[in-house]
């Protein structure tokens, strides 16, 4: 497949051309062996011709009759052919991406938004005291969750990887004349492969399928990108890292929903639950294993020049004692060499605590870092500084960032289950199976905790918390389940509904006054989280009003927390979307309310994101640090001070324009009609044939009879698909409308962080919509007035946020971006089109054969997944 969009790729960069043109030169030789010259020259047709319609040569009618020529098996082959090309474009673009980051590694001496820069700032507001203080108080906290947004098959992910792989062999800086024919050869074998790999998958994910779907992130990027986030964070503070006790503590903690979530998924059992802390812990003790052997062997260090302290000849001969054999064969292969002795020891009591050797496995991560501390100190003692502080450090920080359970694992429950449960054991009467699961939860965080410590799993979110009795519930069943010997746990509100988020203090408030808080927060240095859901309050208010009514509910939350000593985390539920609290997210950080950082940022990392952000060690340090650093500037009282200035100054026109944005917001989505409408112009029915997770996609069964039905991820996945996007914007050019002051309107946008984000993403989702492709979905419903509301709407926003930002077209001010998105726009067209096809003759009334049904199901799906990949947006 050739590269098109002349005047756009001609801004692309050379590096990024020649990769997008090798990929696709080999992805169209791949098409041409796989289906003949004639499939090829198809693909060639469509592409060349949607391209036309972008231009105005050729009218999309005259695309949707090509579309509609062809065979269904056709049709079929040349949706996959966009699909892989996309796949193979974004690959493009991320070692484009890759290449920037290390050339600005090795140009600039201080990366903007990188630690060191917000270090450096902070040295000169704060002060070194004060600076250190923030430091040390310092969490960063992401959660890997399992909702269902990534569209991609896994063996289409690994695929991609080892294609990934040999671009980055032929494009190796000094790679002679063979090595890249032969990575030239490897490129082609691979996009072969990725041709002829099913896109769809076949079979139903299994919780635990998705949680060794997340353990690649660990094995691949995870665990060795932290050490090397700290040792910025620690080169930043002080000259001399490496050579001396580390200035930076681990501040980042992961935590995972995985196999912990059952909110709405009845697959998630406490069975479930045990086996995916149980792979968690296989896999980092895997490489913690292997970090100390590579380690310990690198330690060559002769007890002539640098002995042992004696802490150590005592820790070694009691290691004698109980090993003698184990300790010969150590002695004999590293003789005079007791550092290496010691490690490699270690390495093996690790191997023995993954194999349930009880007789020399450690008990826990804190016996394993006290034996590591242990040879650090004897290392440092005897000169060796380079070698206790450099890669031993590293494996030191590692173990404390992951100890043995790799990352907690969260439960979360919706509060009705809790209630009913309840109920059913004060009646005194047989107990369901529903209610005996959460029992059997509860029991199996006891069983976490006590092989894995309470790190492990605490943390029992309750969804849909309406008041402290909500809370009270899980401790009651905790009590009921275990009696005495129950499970610490650190029970997390989660405020999702409008009226909801209003109440949280209030729901706060009662939570103090139960006795098991109490004791909590008297063992935890009153640390207390709360959870708010972007997804459901976008969906229930529009994502303007929910935008502004999130930042009202932090703002009062940080307020409640100084007025009851209360160190307050906040949990920000956020999705990859636009419309689900998505965006970039340093950026968000930056637009929280004052004082609800306080250097503590808790946030979900879900589906398609967690490739994104984590699938290659630079792009995710990039993120980290991006992050960090606008966690650490958001807890400093000149950008609060700002901030807060700021909201005060705009406060009554957010009120305008959030009223009157959920007034527009709500009249289209509560008209009557409107869910049925929703499910006839877009693939929602569909879209749970793509089988992306292990949950249902909405509550109960059958086609939604309201929102309420329907759960916030296919909401906005649907609405991506059809070009509409509109959870990202509906609702806020009414709201803008509601202001008529242009200028004050421009001033909170370059003053005010939070409405400076809300219109930059909003102008992103706008960006990724198409009005002539949209309105060809919205028809499908055969409701007019709707579909004119609807671009109605897309109109009047699109006209204000230009003239708010000022700019003469959408994303003008972010040249990468609006590249990408312009050069991807004709593409997408192309499967669009294809999806149209498919999805207007299974909503026509029409006789179908079931062969017929199967290959425009096939295509419909397909398409699907070729739009996600495309947008790079699901849910």
């Amino acid at each position: 497949m050739a590269v098109g969009r002349q005047s756009v790729a001609a801004e692309m960069p050379e590096e990024m051309r020649a990769d997008v043109r090798l990929l696709g030169e080999l992805l169209g030789q791949v098409i041409a062996e796989s289906g003949g010259p004639d499939l090829l020259e198809d693909v060639e047709r469509l592409r060349k011709a949607v391209i036309g319609a972008r231009r105005g040569e050729v009218s999309a009618d005259e695309v949707a009759e090509m579309v509609a020529a062809w065979p269904l098996d056709r049709a079929v082959q040349i949706a996959r052919a966009f699909t892989c090309y996309f796949h193979l474009a974004n690959l493009a673009e991320e070692h484009y991406r890759i290449r920037t980051l290390r050339r600005r590694d090795t140009e600039e001496a201080v990366q903007p938004e990188s630690i060191a820069a917000a270090v450096r700032e902070l040295r000169k507001d704060l002060g070194p005291e004060r600076l250190q203080h923030l430091v040390d108080e310092l969490v960063y906290h992401p959660v890997l969750t399992a909702h269902p947004t990534e569209a991609r098959r896994r063996a289409v992910v690994t695929a991609i990887q080892r294609i990934s792989a040999q671009l980055a062999a032929y494009n190796a800086p000094g790679a002679g004349a063979g090595e890249r024919r032969e990575a030239r050869r490897r490129l082609l074998e691979e996009i072969d492969l990725l041709w002829r790999t099913a896109q769809l998958r076949a079979t139903p994910l299994d919780p635990l399928d998705e949680v060794r779907t997340a353990m690649a992130m660990f094995d691949e990027t995870l665990f060795r990108v932290v050490p090397v986030i700290y040792r910025a964070l620690d080169d930043a503070l002080a000259d001399g890292s490496g050579t001396r006790p580390p200035l930076a503590r681990p501040f980042i903690r992961y935590g995972s929903w995985i196999g912990g979530d059952r909110d709405g998924n009845p697959n998630v059992t406490a069975k479930k639950t045990r086996e995916a802390l149980l792979i968690q812990a296989e896999h980092v003790l895997i490489a913690l294993e292997n970090a100390t052997t590579r380690i310990g062997r690198t330690l060559t260090l002769s007890d002539g020049d640098t002995p042992a302290s004696p802490e150590l000849r005592a820790a070694l001969a009691h290691a004698e004692g109980d090993h003698p054999d184990l300790l010969a064969e150590l002695a004999m292969r590293s003789p005079r060499e007791p550092h290496r002795q010691w490690l490699l020891f270690c390495a093996h009591r690790i191997g023995a605590t993954r194999r349930r050797d009880l007789d020399l496995a450690y008990r826990s991560a804190d016996a394993f870092l006290e034996d590591l501390r242990l040879c650090q100190r004897s290392l440092a003692a005897a000169g060796a500084v380079r070698q206790a502080y450099g890669e031993l450090q590293n494996l030191i920080w590692q173990v404390e960032t992951f100890g043995f359970h790799l990352a907690e694992l969260e439960i979360r429950q919706h509060s009705q289950v809790h209630e009913a449960a309840l109920a059913e054991i004060r009646s005194g009467g047989p107990l369901s199976e529903r209610t005996e699961e959460v029992l059997a939860t509860i029991r199996t965080v006891a069983w976490i905790q006590e092989r894995f410590g309470v790190a492990a799993c605490s943390r029992y979110v309750v969804s849909f918390t309406r008041s402290a009795e909500d809370v009270a519930a899980v401790y009651e069943l905790a009590e009921h389940a275990m009696g005495e010997r129950a499970p610490t746990l650190d029970v997390v509100p989660l405020f999702e509904s409008g009226e909801d988020l209003d109440n949280a203090p209030h729901v706060l408030s009662g939570m103090l006054e139960l006795p098991a808080v109490q004791r909590r927060l008297a063992e935890n240095g009153r640390r207390l989280e709360v959870m708010l859901g972007y997804s459901d309050s976008a969906k229930e208010l529009g994502p303007t009003a929910a935008t502004l009514k999130l930042y009202d509910a932090q703002a009062e939350l940080a307020e409640w927390a100084a007025a009851n000593d209360i160190r307050l985390t906040l949990f920000h539920g956020r999705g990859g979307a636009l419309g689900r609290g998505g965006g970039p997210a340093n950026r968000a950080v930056l637009a929280q309310a004052p004082g609800s950082v306080a250097g503590r940022f808790k946030v979900t990392e879900q589906g398609e994101v967690i490739f994104a952000r984590y699938g290659h060690m630079a792009i995710a340090r990039r993120h980290i640090e991006q992050v960090t650093n606008a966690v650490m500037l958001a807890s400093t009282p000149s950008v609060e001070d700002r901030a807060r200035k700021a909201a005060s100054r705009f406060r009554a026109l957010a009120e305008r324009v959030a009223y009157a944005s959920e007034r527009a917001y709500r009249a289209l989505t509560e008209a009557p009609g409107f869910p049925e409408w929703f499910a006839l112009v877009s693939p929602l029915e569909e879209i749970g044939s793509l089988r992306l997770g292990s949950r249902p996609p909405r509550r109960g069964l059958g086609a939604p009879r309201s929102l309420d039905d329907l759960r916030a991820i296919p909401w906005v996945f649907a609405w991506a698909q059809t070009r509409v996007n509109l959870p990202g914007w509906y609702g806020l050019g009414s709201g803008l409308a509601a202001v008529d002051d242009l200028d004050e309107l421009r001033r909170a946008y370059h003053e005010w962080p939070l409405f400076n984000s809300l219109i930059d993403n909003a102008e992103m989702s706008l960006a990724k919509t198409d009005r002539a492709i949209a309105e060809r979905y919205l028809s499908l419903g055969g409701r007019e007035d709707f579909t004119q509301r609807v671009l109605a709407e897309y109109d009047l926003t699109m006209r204000l946020v230009l003239e708010v930002t000022g700019h003469s077209r959408l994303l003008e001010n972010r040249r990468v971006l609006s590249r990408a998105v312009q050069l991807r726009n004709p593409y997408v067209d192309a499967l669009s089109h294809l999806q149209l096809r498919a999805l207007s003759a299974l909503r026509a009334n029409g006789e179908l054969s079931e062969h017929e049904r199967d290959r425009l199901s096939t295509l419909l799906l397909l398409s699907v997944n070729g739009v996600a990949a495309g947008l790079q947006n699901t849910g």
